[in-house]
């Protein structure tokens, strides 16, 4: 656990194509001070759109994660990204991105992570701050639930459930750290063969393929000619969603987070629902004992170093 917020050492950039708008699309990252938090810069006619990662941000959950106005000024598909910061701990950067949607890349969170470990992690002098979850917050969508519950450390507990035979049943648990967040970053995007013509007709997928989305035939067999990265990749790349969607609180939890049959609209209500609740969880920072080097959470009255968990 971070006593210090951090940012990024120095500059770097990605370029790629939106998996749905299948345009090309170039985003810049850059170090920014101290409870500044992660600020998208959207630069389009001109002009440039400040868009905040938070979760009060979010217009749409039904394929990606989308912040700001769907038919305005927005970023889809920021979970990998946001995924990434999350789970490499790093608190505030400016991103500058040319498009409304982040790059696909290899559909995973793996040159992301290349990217930052790359620029490099800086510690700043401000105490970061977390959401402390006081006591268990759940709701259900159907056969679909969600919760938070009180844990000592950050936790994620995701299960799913598919009708394909080539996912089946996974389940993954995950105490997060920047080494075990490597175990899923690698994990990628995926779908069904017979879902394309539905998405493209939708115009949604068109900057889909075979190299950044593990695809599911109808025959039920993966049809990426390398396979999977992992037998259990589908609950990874689950989780990675998870985290992405979660880093939209504006700080970083410390309990656990536990989904069946999740997805991105379900881990947004399901942060909503948390911090609808004042009672539910606590604003706290880190501190170093004297001598030794446990680290002590207590209560802080402050904000966090993103604007609002609203």
């Amino acid at each position: 656990m971070y006593d210090q917020q951090t940012t990024i050492k120095s500059r770097v950039s990605l370029s790629g194509t939106g998996v749905h708008s299948g345009k090309s699309v170039s985003v810049h990252f850059s170090p920014a001070d101290a409870d500044t938090g992660i600020v998208f810069h959207l630069l389009a006619d001109g002009g440039v759109t400040e868009i905040r990662a938070l979760h009060s941000e979010v217009g749409s959950t039904d394929l990606s994660t989308v912040l700001g106005d769907p038919a305005g000024a927005h970023v889809a598909t920021v979970e990998h990204l946001m995924a990434t910061l999350f789970g490499l701990g790093i608190d505030n950067v400016a991103i500058e991105i040319d498009g409304s949607e982040v790059p696909i890349l290899d559909g995973s969170a793996a040159l992301f992570v290349d990217a930052f470990e790359h620029a490099g992690i800086e510690r700043l002098a401000a105490r970061r701050r977390y959401i402390r979850v006081l006591k268990p917050v759940r709701i259900e969508a159907g056969g679909s639930w969600a919760e938070f519950r009180p844990h000592d450390g950050t936790r994620f507990e995701v299960e799913i459930d598919f009708d394909s035979p080539a996912i089946g049943r996974q389940s993954l648990a995950i105490e997060l750290d920047p080494e075990r967040f490597r175990d899923v970053a690698r994990a990628r995007t995926f779908g069904f063969m017979k879902d394309v013509e539905r998405l493209w007709a939708a115009g949604f997928a068109l900057g889909s393929s075979l190299e950044n989305s593990v695809v599911i035939g109808d025959d039920h067999r993966i049809i990426n000619m390398e396979g999977l990265r992992w037998p259990d990749e589908f609950v990874r790349h689950k989780t990675l969603d998870a985290m992405g969607d979660l880093a939209l609180a504006g700080a970083r939890f410390i309990g656990c987070f536990r989904s069946y049959r999740g997805g991105h609209k379900l881990n947004a209500a399901a942060l909503r629902r948390l911090l609808a609740d004042s009672s539910a969880y606590q604003i706290v920072d880190t501190s170093r004992r004297e001598r030794s080097r446990a680290a002590e959470v207590s209560a802080v009255a402050g904000p966090l170093h993103a604007p609002s968990v609203r």
